[in-house]
């Protein structure tokens, strides 16, 4: 590697605020704001909306979409009778 032309990676704690869940790692993301964690040592915070704690994808939840009123709302906007071709 280039000696001075990558950022500087720093221990940086993530918050999921979806989940409440805190994680520590590697980043070279910048931030003002700070949290003290469970070592006792103070890291830059950086709050995000989702993470592996709080996504569908990890989690094994999944979202139930009510389709049957979208397609209804569809075939009423575009002119196909409801009962046509089910």
């Amino acid at each position: 590697m280039k000696p001075g032309i990558h950022p500087v990676s720093r221990p940086v704690v993530f918050r999921d605020r979806a989940a409440g869940a805190t994680f520590l790692t590697r980043s070279t993301v910048h931030t003002s704001r700070t949290i003290e964690w469970e070592d006792g040592n103070t890291y830059p915070l950086i709050d995000v909306e989702t993470s592996s704690a709080s996504h569908p994808f990890y989690t094994g939840t999944s979202r139930i979409l009510d389709t049957t009123g979208r397609v209804e709302r569809f075939e009423r906007r575009y002119g196909r009778p409801a009962s046509a071709g089910r």
